[in-house]
C-alpha cells in the first residue's frame, strides 16, 4: 500500500545561529559561544519532520538562486523530502533566519524572508498537482499571507485536510483564513496575539482554543510547551499532559509537533492519538540542539508514546 502523502506548502530558509549564555536585551551586545549554519524554514523543517515520520512528503516554495538554496534542496532530498516543486528565484537571495539561542533552551529569530517572500498565485498551482494525491497539506505564515489563503482554498476544493501553524503571528489574521483551515497549531504566545488576551492558565488556554474554533478553525491545538497541548474539537475541549524531558533548544519542537500531527492524520488516526504524536515528537525534538536535524524519527517518536502508555 502506498504511504499515505503529506504536501508542505512554505518556507525554506537557511539558519544562521549564534549561542548564547542567554539573551541579549535591547541595546546589548553580547559575546557569543558558537556558530553554524542549517537548513530552516518552518515550511522546510515541518516537510522533514514529516518525512522522518514516514509520510511520503513533498514540498512546496522558493529559494533563491545561490549557495544556500542548492545546500537547502541538497538537505531536504537527503531526508527523503520530493523538492521538484520548490521553484530557483532568480530575482531574489534564499531566505535567512538569523536565531539567538540561550543555554536555557530559549530563542529569539529573526526572520529575511527573500524568495519565501515572493511566493505567489504560480507556485500555487504548482501545488495542484500534489493535493492530488495527498491527504494533508500543511502550511504556516512565513510567506505571503494571500498565497496561503489561496493554497487552503485550493486544498478544501479537493477535498485535502489542512493544517494551519499560525507563524509568525499575524495580529488581524482574518476569520477568512481560519474558515478554510481544519485544524489551527498555535502556540501560547500567537494563540494570545489571535484572541487579544494574555494566556497563563489552563483555563484561559481552553476558553482562547474555543474563541479559535468559534473563528472558524475546526480543531484548534494550542501547543504550551512544558504545560502539553490544549485541544478544542465540536464536542469539547481537553487537555494533552506534557511528556517531561530536559529542553536544550527549542527553535524546532513546533515544526516537529506539526509534522508528526500531519503524518498521523494522514494515516487515518483520530485527533487525540495525532496529538500525542505531536506532542512526543515535540518532547524529542527540544533535548536535541538544531532545526531539521533535531526532528525524530518515527520509531522514535512511537516508542515515547508507547512509554507513556504503559507507565
Amino acid at each position: 500500500m502506498m504511504k499515505p502523502t503529506v504536501v508542505v506548502f512554505g518556507s525554506i530558509n537557511i539558519d544562521l545561529v549564534a549561542r548564547v549564555q542567554r539573551l541579549p536585551r535591547p541595546g546589548e551586545t553580547l559575546t557569543g559561544q558558537r556558530f553554524e549554519t542549517t537548513p530552516g524554514g518552518k515550511g522546510a523543517n515541518q516537510a522533514v519532520a514529516a518525512a522522518r515520520m514516514g509520510a511520503r512528503t513533498a514540498m512546496v516554495g522558493r529559494v533563491g538562486a545561490d549557495a544556500f538554496g542548492e545546500q537547502l534542496l541538497a538537505s531536504l532530498a537527503e531526508n527523503g523530502v520530493a523538492t521538484d516543486a520548490v521553484l530557483r528565484d532568480t530575482e531574489a537571495h534564499t531566505g535567512v533566519a538569523l536565531i539567538n539561542v540561550a543555554e536555557n533552551g530559549h530563542n529569539a529569530i529573526v526572520v529575511v524572508p527573500g524568495a519565501n517572500g515572493r511566493v505567489e498565485q504560480a507556485d500555487v498551482e504548482r501545488l495542484r498537482p500534489l493535493l492530488e494525491q495527498a491527504a494533508v497539506l500543511l502550511v504556516q505564515l512565513e510567506i505571503p499571507q494571500e498565497t496561503v489563503l489561496a493554497a487552503l482554498r485550493l486544498a478544501r476544493e479537493m477535498g485535502v485536510r489542512t493544517i494551519l501553524d499560525p507563524a509568525p503571528v499575524h495580529e488581524n489574521l482574518p476569520d477568512e483564513l481560519l474558515a478554510f483551515c481544519d485544524i489551527l497549531t498555535p502556540n501560547e504566545h500567537e494563540a494570545a496575539v489571535l484572541v487579544g488576551g494574555a494566556i497563563e492558565t489552563a483555563v484561559e488556554a481552553s476558553e482562547a482554543a474555543e474563541a479559535l474554533r468559534a473563528r472558524g478553525a475546526q480543531v484548534a491545538i494550542l501547543t504550551r510547551g512544558e504545560k502539553g497541548a490544549t485541544v478544542a474539537v465540536a464536542d469539547g475541549v481537553w487537555h494533552q499532559p506534557p511528556f517531561r524531558v530536559n529542553a536544550v533548544d527549542t527553535v524546532g519542537a513546533g515544526d516537529a509537533f506539526n509534522g508528526a500531527l500531519a503524518v498521523a492524520l494522514a494515516e487515518g488516526y483520530d485527533v487525540a492519538t495525532a496529538v500525542r504524536w505531536a506532542s512526543a515528537a515535540g518532547a524529542l525534538a527540544v533535548q536535541r540542539q538544531g532545526a531539521q536535524r533535531a526532528m525524530p524519527r518515527r520509531d522514535e517518536v512511537l516508542a515515547l508514546v508507547e512509554m507513556r502508555r504503559v507507565s
